[in-house]
């Protein structure tokens, strides 16, 4: 992107924000090829706060449903929740989750999809009875994943749930589970 002139970068920066709320000022400063500072200064003249700011408010604006869920426990943050429809959470990865190339090891990103899917459900006994994952891209270090969970359907006492992961637009992650109360199994 070429230099812009103030005015228009900022409603570019508004718009952008509104679109991917979670990008980083670092990452913005690359984007429309100015320095962080500047990113920063327009952010202020615009009333729009930084990063963690942007997720706290995400997360205070959570109304509560009917159910409570504050006993099932998500890997990241809960961003949203719309009981038995849909939820998002983000996930800061650090360097204490990587293995020795230096990629995040795999678990964390199915901890997140698993724990984000029963926190959809509200069930905080449940079980995915069935999963097809699939890995798309290795993850380092220092990188916010988004995880969006959407329950596609239900057969009886079956949710089918479709979670995906991504780090910024790329997915890194996907996967389709059958979940069910646990009580059904034993």
């Amino acid at each position: 992107m070429s230099r812009i002139k103030k005015q228009e970068r900022q409603q570019l920066l508004q718009q952008k924000l509104n679109t991917t709320p979670f990008v980083t000022d670092e990452e913005l400063a690359i984007y429309f090829n100015v320095s962080v500072p500047t990113i920063r200064l327009d952010r202020l003249e615009l009333g729009i706060p930084e990063l963690r700011e942007r997720i706290k408010s995400r997360v205070d604006g959570l109304t509560p449903s009917g159910n409570n869920h504050s006993h099932i426990e998500v890997v990241g943050e809960l961003i949203d929740l719309t009981a038995g429809e849909q939820g998002l959470s983000i996930l800061r990865t650090t360097d204490d989750m990587t293995d020795s190339s230096g990629y995040v090891e795999p678990q964390y990103l199915y901890a997140q999809a698993d724990s984000l899917a029963k926190a959809v459900l509200g069930i905080p006994a449940s079980l995915a009875g069935v999963g097809n994952i699939k890995y798309k891209n290795p993850v380092k270090a220092d990188c916010n994943l988004v995880a969006k969970a959407s329950v596609m359907r239900q057969r009886g006492e079956k949710y089918f749930i479709w979670v995906t992961i991504k780090d910024k637009v790329k997915e890194v992650f996907r996967a389709k589970f059958i979940m069910e109360p646990i009580q059904n199994r034993v």
